[in-house]
């Protein structure tokens, strides 16, 4: 306890010096705001901050799954000559995309040709032949009742006419084989589809030994083959039994062109080594835009949640216990609430807990502002745009 006796002891020098430094002090606490330096001075007493506020809005969301995947044809083959000769043309360029049944190459015909008008000859020839075995059996036949021949010479009759019948069928499936062997001096694109890089060409040899012409490609349309992992397999297979599952393709980053089409095929079994699924959506692809190899984002849409309770990314704040908003009390005084976030959807993020429908978030001046602050709310800017499908993450 303190004595007054002491206080009077002290020199009069002393009680100034101590005064001196006691006001100095006061002085530097004074300068110094009292606290951290680095801590926003408070407003005064009394005084409410201007804070930009939003209102928590509840909506139908979508859930999207998503995938890395690769682009695949459905058709693709390698072009090869079925017959042997000198490649005279090509008539498709390069990387040309075309049409079902359009001349591509053509080898020289003239020696198939030749072969067709030698068997239709010979068909003649046989023909013929056969038309005058045919006139002698039948003469054979009347004089074998008159008792003028043989029996033994109406048969050969007979034989030579079934010979000579034989004959002209033979010369018939020459002449069909001829026609193939000339038909495939032209190659033709079986599907409409785009050439690749030629590796034959004008003057080249072209035997049936396995010699690669070309490659065509079925471009539209076009899959995306991708790997699900198994734990993804029951909310598919239950979305796949309802309709089937809509798909949207993305090529080049999450800023292309989406693709949109369906899932179309689920493998039959798990890969052990990876715990994965072989999926395939088949994209439209009219345009010819997505080409065979290409790394794509796959994104499947599994259903929609409703009652989605969505706030402005920008009034999500984080500390060492997590994210947070700050929410406007009925008295104008901030709350701070921690929340647990879901998806992105463009510039709103889906909040699992913490508020409820229509109440107000701060959404700027968020470092002026702490528990306990009162705020002046500022009308809510203008409602956020339609969400497109690409912004959801």
């Amino acid at each position: 306890m303190w004595q007054l006796s002491g206080w009077r002891s002290w020199a009069p020098g002393a009680a100034f010096t101590a005064g001196l430094v006691f006001g100095s002090g006061a002085a530097l606490l004074a300068l110094s705001g009292g606290g951290n330096a680095s801590d926003p001075p408070p407003p005064p007493a009394g005084h409410a901050v201007e804070v930009p506020v939003a209102v928590v809005v509840k909506r139908t969301v979508p859930i999207f799954r998503d995938y890395v995947g690769t682009t695949e044809a459905i058709r693709s083959i390698a072009l090869q000559a079925q017959v042997t000769g000198y490649l005279v043309k090509q008539a498709a360029a390069d990387g040309a995309d075309v049409a079902e049944g359009a001349l591509l190459y053509r080898i020289d015909p003239r020696s198939y040709q030749a072969a067709l008008d030698q068997a239709e000859a010979q068909t003649q020839r046989d023909d013929a032949a056969l038309r005058y075995a045919a006139a002698n059996h039948r003469r054979n036949e009347a004089m074998r009742k008159a008792g003028s021949v043989s029996l033994d010479t109406l048969q050969q009759s007979a034989s030579s006419e079934y010979q000579a019948s034989a004959a002209v069928a033979a010369d018939r499936a020459a002449i069909e084989t001829a026609q193939l062997n000339l038909a495939y001096t032209e190659l033709r694109a079986p599907f409409a589809g785009r050439l690749g890089i030629s590796r034959v060409y004008e003057g080249s040899l072209i035997t049936t030994a396995g010699t690669q012409i070309n490659t065509l490609v079925k471009l539209d349309p076009i899959y995306a083959t991708f790997n699900p992992p198994a734990t993804d397999l029951p909310e598919i297979l239950a979305r796949q039994a309802q309709a089937a599952i809509p798909a949207e393709v993305t090529a080049g980053g999450a800023a292309g062109t989406p693709y949109r089409g369906a899932l179309t095929v689920l493998d039959n079994s798990v890969d052990r080594g990876t715990g994965t699924i072989t999926a395939r959506a088949t994209i439209p692809n009219p345009a010819r835009r997505l080409l065979p190899g290409q790394f794509v984002h796959v994104r499947l849409h599994l259903a929609d949640r409703p009652d989605t309770l969505l706030v402005p990314q920008v009034a999500v704040g984080t500390s060492l216990l997590g994210k947070y908003l700050f929410v406007v009390g009925p008295d104008d005084k901030i709350e701070q609430r921690q929340v647990t976030l879901g998806a992105v959807y463009g510039p709103l993020v889906a909040i699992g807990k913490g508020v409820t429908e229509g109440e107000r978030v701060v959404v700027g001046n968020l470092l002026k502002i702490g528990p306990g602050t009162p705020v002046k709310p500022i009308p809510p800017p203008p409602s956020p745009p339609a969400m497109n499908s690409r912004d959801v993450r």
